[in-house]
């Protein structure tokens, strides 16, 4: 049976039921057009309505006189709460007139159709229960009645705005007569201080006269002055002029008390006008809560239809639910017969056991029987026999006495050989010991030995013949030099000096003097796994007797602190660059235990003080600069390598720069071998620049040197160390053959093909010291193949420290550490995040990215799941949390497009993290898929995909974490094998060792020819 509703948005005033069924293949669809309440809208329509009635008490005090307004609204009626009167209803589209109709009459008329409406019909006549029914029907009608009670209110702030816009005008037309008055009262103020400015002359004049009355009163003249001036004076004139002093100040007076009142009504007047702003600032109030309110009604009337849309799912539930539930019973069922045949069996059980106890305690008794019985008769055999025995022991008493003194007389006279044997065989030794090579000092030691020596020679204070023979014991580890070293500890340097130039050993050492001139080292300069095969080949290397030394810039970003005994050494070395002679300080320390020259250039462009290793928009001209520095270095220091080792286009100006400038000085004892370990990186430039190194172009910018293949007026460094190297390497076989092909080439396949005689792939390895779980320090707890329950103790360590979930110890987490570039397969690690997810397991990215556009991205990502349960990204690099990521992953994915070697898979393995990895370069010489019938099972290691797509990620990630969850046994047999296998640099070291002697013996076999 299937079954849908259909949702549909309908007006707050309008509920509209049309019930249509349709048959199709005997399925019956109801659609049906409802309307849902729901408890996330009360609290906002609850508001609406508390803002509509504080809103009406303002203006009920405002309006003196004016009758109260009923109250806005009713409260809303959440679920379950019956309401008495609705305001707005339609039946079958006809209106209803809910303030006079009860709410049981709009029942009536719903809920029949209703009900004919919810009845899911099947084959069988199923249907849904009464209490659903029920249910669905109050929820309905709750939604209508708060759609409604919101339209009252809306309707009554209507009402409220049409009032308060009427008062507004009234009490605009009240203003304009108390403007008209306003202005009235203005002119009669002009007027009476114009009266009053004409009375304060009259009193001016006055003053005047009382003034010179009172001037003249002391005399006569003066007195009869003034009588004649006072007949000369009307007397109707004095009388005139007095009254109209008098009324004017009368008038003054009126005008005061007029002005008086005047201002009391301007102080009436503006109390109102601030009555009437209030009343508009009420209005603009009204206006928003108006304005709320509709989009309130709007957020309901989404919210609803999300409702529907969410009854929609819950028809879709309940089907499966009633599924589950039978399958539930089912099982039930199954159970309880199990249960059942538990209790027979243990029954069974218990009878079996006291049966068992009764056999046991019968077998006792018998047993006791026959050994009491039998106990008589062997007494007396024992006895006999016993006597016998005390014979023969007398007599071989005897015999051995007689041979014990012959033994004491044999062993003293052993005694005194051996004696005379250790004397002369501790004789020998003292003299052998100085001539074998001494095993129990670090490789540290000697390399800090060779570098005093070198020191001494660049600084002229020993010849190159000496420093050569001092080289070689150091080279074989000789006891003499180990002699001296210890004798000279307290003396001066030249006496030290002295001491050492007495040794006179010299015959030759059978290994190979390597020197790596490289732009990376682990740790201290390391960007990527260029760092790691420089330490790791050179480590060992060493171990298999060869003298290995280490080039480097001097960076101002290098971690120092892994540096030991780092010295600048009293010498300057001058080398050319743009035509003139720069020098250079050198710095000797160990790395590792391996020797390792520092060199600083003194160039006012500070190439190396930027802060950074690459990405400089002058990087051509710095490691250009720094390949000339370091054979000038060598040339120094009267060093004759068998082999120079270039890695990378930083050092690949190395080959042409030796061939062409520093064979033809004498420094021509070695062959050049070039690794490049990414032909993604090139290095182009425009031609011109190259002879700022001393290169001539027109020699090297040549199709059959270093012009590069794609542009007549580029260099390729990388082309070039193809060109002029004796051995060219890359990282893997796969890789080999695949940057032979136009695809993967870069524009330099036909170049390798043409040279392919001595293009080889060599596959790296780890330092499986530095990588090794059963020492490492920065894991929480070590472990190993035979010991996993440390790994579990990590994975719980790990999820905590990120605020991951820990409530499934078994749920699968899947690791990722890279660089986010194009090259890893950005898309695919983002895709392989959400299929992780979908598929219950964990997630955790360490990493960074170099390009803007997808570091946004994935910090978009990483907030998304900022807080989530199982997916947290990391966009950084951290050593120590790398090594911890490791050690906590179940699974490990590497989703690379393109990979030349790639280490992060052998890491993982180490680790006992098995790999998901896509099928190319390295990562095709490492891992092999587990389902791959055509790869002999003992090979098989993880999991890979060809495509580099989504579906190639989900074939290979729902395998993985399938054969996790569903076979727990046989994924621990799996991590066991991974954890075993052997990715040291012993193979590699062993691969390259070949290669070294076989160019130097061709070298050294035509040397003798010529």
């Amino acid at each position: 049976m299937a079954s849908k509703l259909s949702t549909s948005f309908f007006s707050p005033f309008v509920i509209d039921f049309n019930g249509k069924t349709t048959n199709n293949n005997n399925n019956k669809h109801l659609n049906v057009r409802l309307l849902f309440s729901s408890h996330r809208l009360l609290p906002a329509s609850c508001k609406m309505r508390q803002r509509s009635f504080s809103s009406q008490q303002k203006r009920q005090q405002v309006k003196k006189g004016s009758p109260e307004q009923p109250p806005a609204n009713a409260d809303l009626v959440p679920n379950g709460v019956e309401d008495s009167e609705s305001e707005n209803s339609l039946t079958d589209g006809v209106p209803i007139d809910v303030e006079h109709t009860e709410e049981q009459n709009l029942a009536g008329v719903i809920v029949p159709e209703l009900k004919k409406s919810l009845i899911f019909n099947n084959e069988d006549g199923e249907q849904l229960s009464n209490t659903q029914l029920d249910n669905l029907i109050s929820m309905i009608r709750n939604a209508e009645k708060n759609i409604l009670l919101l339209n009252q209110a809306r309707v009554q702030a209507l009402d409220d705005l049409h009032k308060i816009l009427g008062e507004k005008e009234a009490l605009q037309g009240e203003i304009n007569v108390l403007e008209m008055k306003l202005a009235e009262t203005d002119a009669r103020i002009k007027v009476a201080t114009q009266e009053k400015i004409h009375v304060e002359l009259l009193e001016d004049q006055l003053q005047k006269l009382q003034n010179e009355l009172t001037c003249r009163g002391g005399s006569e003249s003066g007195e009869l002055d003034i009588y004649e001036n006072q007949n000369k004076i009307p007397n109707g004139e004095l009388v005139l002029n007095n009254n109209g002093i008098h009324s004017l100040s009368k008038e003054v007076d009126s005008l005061r008390t007029e002005n008086l009142s005047l201002k009391n009504d301007i102080e009436e007047l503006k109390e109102e006008l601030n009555n009437v702003k209030d009343t508009d600032e009420r209005v603009v109030m009204l206006e928003k809560e108006r304005s709320f309110l509709e989009s309130s009604l709007k957020e309901l009337e989404s919210k609803l239809s999300t409702s529907q849309e969410d009854v929609s799912k819950l028809s879709t539930l309940k089907v499966e639910c009633k599924d589950l539930y039978e399958k539930v019973e089912n099982l039930q069922g199954l159970l309880n017969k199990a249960t059942k045949q538990a209790d027979q069996a243990i029954l069974v059980l218990q009878q079996n056991q006291e049966l068992r106890k009764k056999v046991d305690k019968l077998e006792e008794s018998l047993d006791e029987a026959n050994v009491y019985k039998l106990s008589s008769e062997k007494l007396q055999q024992y006895n006999e026999l016993m006597q016998q025995k005390m014979k023969l022991l007398e007599e071989r008493l005897q015999r051995s006495d007689e041979e014990i003194h012959s033994y004491v007389e044999l062993y003293q006279d052993s005694v005194k050989e051996f004696q005379d044997t250790l004397n002369s065989l501790k004789e020998e030794s003292k003299k052998r010991a100085l001539d074998e090579p001494v095993d129990d000092m670090p490789w540290e030691f000697w390399s800090r030995l060779l570098l005093i020596i070198d020191g001494w020679l660049l600084e002229k204070k020993i010849s190159a013949n000496e420093a050569k023979l001092l080289r070689e014991m150091v080279w074989k580890r000789d006891g003499h030099i180990l002699d001296a070293y210890m004798t000279s500890k307290e003396k001066n340097e030249r006496e030290a000096i002295s001491t050492f130039l007495k040794l006179t050993s010299s015959s030759r050492s059978s290994g190979l003097h390597v020197i790596h001139i490289a732009a990376e080292m682990a740790p201290v300069a390391k960007v990527g796994g260029l760092g790691d095969v420089v330490t790791g080949l050179g480590k060992a290397l060493q171990k298999r007797g060869h003298l290995v030394e280490i080039v480097l810039p001097k960076y101002d970003c290098m971690q120092y602190d892994r540096i030991q005994g780092l010295r600048a050494l009293d010498v300057v070395v001058e080398s050319y660059f743009d035509g003139k002679l720069f020098k250079n300080k050198v710095w000797v320390g160990t790395v590792e235990g391996l020797p390792v020259y520092f060199i600083e250039p003194h160039h006012p462009d500070k190439f190396f003080w930027r802060g950074q290793f690459y990405g400089e928009h002058d990087d051509f001209r710095r490691f250009s600069f720094f390949s000339r520095a370091a054979l000038e270095l060598l040339l120094q220091a009267g060093k004759k390598p068998d082999i120079i080792h270039c890695h990378d286009w930083q050092t690949a100006f190395v080959a042409p720069l030796y061939w062409d400038l520093y064979a033809p000085k004498g420094l021509n004892s070695a062959r050049i071998c070039f690794t490049c370990h990414n032909f993604e990186y090139q290095g182009t430039a425009p031609a011109v620049q190259l002879a700022s190194c001393g290169l001539d172009i027109q020699q090297l910018n040549r199709p059959d040197r270093m012009q590069d293949n794609s542009s007549r007026d580029s260099i390729n460094p990388v082309k070039g160390a193809i060109v002029f190297s004796n051995i060219v390497t890359t990282v893997s076989p796969s890789y080999a053959q695949e940057v032979r092909t136009a695809e993967g080439g870069r524009g330099l396949h036909s170049t390798l093909n043409f040279h392919s005689k001595k293009f080889i792939g060599v596959l790296n390895g780890i330092d499986t010291d530095a990588w090794n779980p059963a020492t490492d320090s920065f894991l929480e707890i070590q472990y190993n193949a035979n010991d996993l329950q440390g790994k579990a103790e990590n994975k719980v360590a790990m999820r905590r420290h990120l605020g991951l979930s820990s409530a499934d110890a078994r749920q699968p987490l899947v690791g990722c550490i890279t660089r986010l570039v194009p090259q890893k397969g950005v898309h695919l690690i983002r895709h392989a995040i959400y299929r992780t997810l979908e598929l219950g397991g964990q997630f955790v990215l360490l990493g960074s990215s170099p390009v803007p556009h997808i570091q946004r991205e994935f910090e978009g990502i990483a907030n998304h799941f900022q807080d989530h349960d199982h997916i947290r990204l990391l966009l950084k690099y951290d050593e120590s949390l790398s090594h911890s990521i490791y050690a906590a992953s179940d699974i490990f994915i590497i989703p690379s497009i393109f990979e030349p070697c790639g280490l992060t898979q052998m890491i993982a393995m180490r680790y006992g993290s098995i790999p998901i990895a896509r099928k190319t370069g390295g990562l095709s010489d490492s891992v092999f898929d587990v389902d791959d019938d055509t790869i002999p099972t003992q090979f098989r290691n993880g999991y890979t995909f060809v495509n580099p797509d989504e579906q190639g990620v989900n074939s290979a990630l729902d395998r993985a974490i399938n054969h996790y969850i569903k076979n727990p046994e046989s994924w621990h047999q799996l991590i066991q094998k991974d954890m075993n296998i052997d990715w040291s640099w012993e193979t590699s070291a062993t691969q390259y060792e070949d290669l070294y002697a076989n160019s130097v013996s061709r070298a050294r076999a035509a040397a003798n020819r010529a």
